[in-house]
This record gives structure tokens, sequence and C-alpha cells, in this order.
């Protein structure tokens, strides 16, 4: 299952902030949530530990569920390139992670809702899974009659958009569109996750 609760309570169970707006949440109480989060140390976790919550980071990084992962780790595991690396360049390469890295959505939880509820095109048609994976070359916009409501007003205003684009997506924020480019590299993907970890933890 997706986890549904408070999403700042997993970036201090995680120990980094997964989302902009657990940032400052995070420097405010940089502890584990419940009243023994200030006793606990992280460093003490095992390392069977470790490798657990890693791949719970790069779960809850993408909002994806147990089972989805496992179907991903699958398909990189069967792939010609690092089991690791080409784990998190399919979890980028999703709709609505890309929806989100593109700057038109504040957080992966309103990009994955942006595109379940119609929102977004791919090559001018609507699509709503956001597992979707999309290929280089494809072009991924919102639908003419959503973009006048707020999000997307704000969106088109760049106010979502990292300091930073992404090398591998081509965006206007203007028009509410973006291309991918080429297919993500790993060392292109700013993640805070070390893959290595959650290979191990899936090969133990």
């Amino acid at each position: 299952m997706r986890y549904t609760g408070p999403k700042v309570r997993l970036s201090r169970r995680a120990g980094v902030p997964l989302t902009r707006k657990a940032v400052r949440y995070f420097e405010e109480r940089p502890y584990p949530p419940g009243e023994h989060g200030r006793k606990t140390n992280r460093r003490q976790t095992g390392d069977y530990g470790l490798r657990l919550m890693e791949k719970q980071k790069l779960r809850w990084y993408y909002d994806v569920s147990e089972r989805q992962m496992g179907r991903y780790w699958d398909l990189a595991v069967r792939s010609s390139g690092r089991s690791g690396a080409e784990l998190v360049v399919l979890l980028e390469s999703r709709l609505a992670s890309l929806v989100l890295r593109a700057g038109l959505a504040p957080s992966i939880y309103a990009a994955r809702q942006y595109v379940t509820h119609g929102h977004i095109t791919v090559d001018g048609r609507k699509v709503d899974i956001p597992s979707y994976l999309v290929k280089p070359g494809q072009v991924i916009a919102v639908r003419e009659k959503s973009r006048r409501m707020q999000p997307f007003v704000a969106a088109s205003e760049g106010v979502y958009a990292d300091d930073r684009v992404a090398p591998y997506i081509d965006v206007n924020h203007g028009e509410l569109r973006f291309t991918l480019v080429n297919r993500p590299l790993r060392e292109q993907v700013v993640v805070p996750v070390d893959e290595q970890l959650v290979v191990e933890f899936y090969s133990r």
C-alpha cells in the first residue's frame, strides 16, 4: 500500500527532507517522529535497518507502493545496466515523477493527483496513469481546459520550478508543456538515496 498519512512525518523517519515543504519542518525537528524520537540514535541502526531505510526512502520519494517497487526492481534486474541505477531511472521516468521534475506540480503527491484527475496529456492524449513510463521524444502538457486552475497558473509562472532544470527535459512553463529529450542518466537524477544499499536489500 502507498502511505497516505502526514508527509512530513515520512521525511523525519527517513532522516532527510523528501519534499520541498518538508525542508522547513525538518530543520525545526530533525529527529524521528513519536514520543521517543529525540532519543533515537540513527547511527545504531544495523546493516539490515540501513538497507531497509534506503529502500523506503526511495519508495517514499517517488510515492510508490511496495508492490510497485518490487515490479520496478524486477525490471531493473532484467535490464543490461546496473540494477540500482536502472531502478532510479525507471522511477524517474514515471509520468508523475516527470510532472514534478518539470515544475508543473509542487510535490510528487500533487503530481500524482493531477495525472489521476485527467489534467495531463502525453502527445496530445489524456493519460491518467501516474506510473506511465514516458519515452524520449514524448510531449507532456496540461490539458487546455485545466490551465486556468490556480495550481497551473502558478506553475506557468515558474513557482514550482527547480533552480536548475533537469538536463533530460525541455520545459516551457509559460505553455505548461515539456518534452522528455532523452532517457535520464543516474548521475543526472537528484535523489537523496544510496541505491547500492537498495540493491543489497533486494539481493539479501
